[in-house]
């Protein structure tokens, strides 16, 4: 999760900026979206769509090392931040529910004792227009470390940040990405539902879906089907999921991930529901945040997407609505500056798409 926000920030700045189409840039050689990946030395599962043709659709490199499993279709991932998607849309849910009224209540309609909790919207969490700073730099090395630490304790901490230091802007003047924002809404899912989180996620999204191979994430992966997470060939599969509730705790294979998308470019939003969660007219090579969902504009092609990243694990799922088109890469090597990731979104949309 740490590693997305400093990415995500390159990402933002480098698209703002444009990429030349001449001979030098890397996907002047491009044949195909197999040699691409195969070149990249691309280790994960990758499924790319236009309409009903499947540009690709296959596993690259080994999900273990050392039992010599290979990537496939069902090979099941930490979705790392794309987890967010999820949540954002579980409080689309919560409103359907009747459980929220509109996403401009305030934190503090449902929390009188957050700090500056009368600033900050659900839009605004979602949107990372908080304000909030991330709490991951500090907890995640204490969970790491074996401290105890829950997702209420982890609340606590934030409230405690705001109360003595105040928030990073005031609310909806800037944007920061903050898993503080995602941590807090799964809380607010909870306790409104009066169900845990991923429950409601659960009934609510996965269930009806179909997403039968999606579920919370374990500290340890073990087990056929699962990608254990390398950086380089160091297996760094460990970590303590559990502090990364709303942000980054699913786990998924790419067919869940392609039923995802296609349920969210498809109908399972509304009009009105797409109008608030997505982000309005972007400007050529920008990046617009949306309620859980990036809206970049790539060479005039309009692609709806989010990336994420945690110990082992480089992930990005996307859709091209125009196209009805699908980008899903899930990795099990580390992505550590994030430029992969950039190069594949790059070169797809201008030579797939």
């Amino acid at each position: 999760m740490k590693h997305f926000i400093q990415l995500l920030s390159l990402m933002m700045v480098t698209m703002m900026v444009g990429c030349s189409n001449d001979d030098s840039t890397p996907t002047s050689a491009y044949t195909d979206a197999e040699s691409f990946f195969t070149e990249l030395d691309y280790q994960g599962t990758v499924i790319i769509k236009k309409g009903d043709t499947e540009i690709l659709s296959r596993g690259f490199g080994l999900a273990n090392q050392t039992t010599g499993e290979s990537n496939g279709l069902n090979t099941k991932f930490r979705l790392a931040s794309v987890s967010k998607t999820l949540t954002a849309m579980a409080v689309v849910q919560l409103k359907r529910d009747g459980l929220i009224d509109n996403f401009d209540q305030t934190i503090s309609e449902f929390d009188d004792d957050f700090p500056n909790g009368d600033q900050i919207t659900l839009k605004q969490l979602l949107m990372h227009q908080s304000g909030l700073p991330d709490y991951v730099g500090a907890i995640e090395p204490l969970a790491k470390s074996g401290t105890s630490i829950t997702s209420e304790d982890i609340y606590e901490v934030i409230q405690e940040e705001v109360a003595e230091n105040g928030l990073l802007f005031s609310p909806g003047t800037s944007v920061a990405y903050s898993n503080s924002n995602f941590l807090i809404t799964a809380l607010l899912i909870e306790a409104l539902s009066e169900q845990s989180y991923t429950d409601y996620v659960m009934e609510k999204i996965l269930s009806p879906l179909g997403m039968d191979a999606t579920e919370p994430g374990q500290p340890a992966i073990d087990g056929q089907g699962y990608a254990r997470g390398y950086q380089g060939t160091e297996d760094v599969s460990s970590y303590p999921i559990h502090i990364a509730l709303g942000a980054g705790n699913w786990t998924s294979t790419a067919t869940d991930m392609l039923l995802w998308c296609e349920a969210i470019m498809g109908d399972w939003l509304t009009s009105e529901e797409k109008a608030f969660v997505f982000p309005g007219d972007v400007p050529l090579e920008s990046t617009l945040l949306g309620m859980g969902w990036f809206k970049s504009n790539i060479g005039g092609t309009l692609y709806y997407w989010h990336g994420g990243d945690i110990d082992g694990f480089s992930t990005m799922i996307g859709f091209i609505p125009e196209q009805q088109g699908i980008i899903i890469t899930l990795s099990n090597q580390e992505d550590p500056t994030g430029m992969q990731r950039e190069q594949i979104i790059e070169t797809l949309l201008r030579k797939e798409f």
